[in-house]
């Protein structure tokens, strides 16, 4: 099994052919190929400090924030708190080969990226599913309300009113 280590965003991730990870915001859509060309070693093969010709061809699947990480200082008896949030950019890749030797990445994997669908492309879907089940009710409330409009309305029967008890 061949696999790599490549340096992006000022960290290393080894990798090796289909490796889905999440690496620091990369600007560029989903489903365009990335090249990384900063391969510090393939195999049993080690660069000083890159290895010659080396690049690791990969798809940008999504980019999204990571959850809310809370920062909170404080600082006893000197009534000093604060609070703050943090919410780090990541994009998600998938690792689609590893050349050596100056290769340049292949139309296949081009195509085989444009073919598999991507986690963004699997959101919407799901959602457009659910979303006809959520927009039948207020329909039908609609409806209910233009049939109310051409209808007249019905009067509620007059309360007869009590008889007194203070005869007596």
């Amino acid at each position: 099994m061949t696999f790599a280590v490549i340096k992006t965003g000022g960290k290393q991730y080894k990798v090796a052919a289909n490796d889905v990870l999440k690496i620091e915001k990369i600007d560029a859509e989903a489903g365009t190929i990335i090249t990384f060309d900063q391969v510090l070693m393939v195999d049993g093969e080690v660069g000083a400090p890159l290895v010659e010709g080396a690049i690791v061809a990969a798809e940008l699947v999504e980019t999204r924030k990571q959850k809310t990480v809370i920062i909170f200082k404080k600082n006893r008896r000197h009534n000093y708190r604060r609070r703050n949030g943090h919410r780090q950019l990541l994009s998600t890749v998938r690792i689609t080969e590893i050349l050596t030797g100056g290769a340049q990445p292949t139309i296949k994997a081009a195509a085989k990226a444009e073919t598999t669908e991507s986690v963004t492309e699997k959101a919407p879907k799901a959602a457009a599913a659910k979303a006809p089940a959520k927009k039948a009710a207020p329909k039908k409330a609609a409806e209910t309300a233009t049939d109310a409009a051409e209808k007249p309305a019905k009067k509620a029967p007059a309360k007869k009113a009590a008889p007194k008890a203070d005869q007596e």
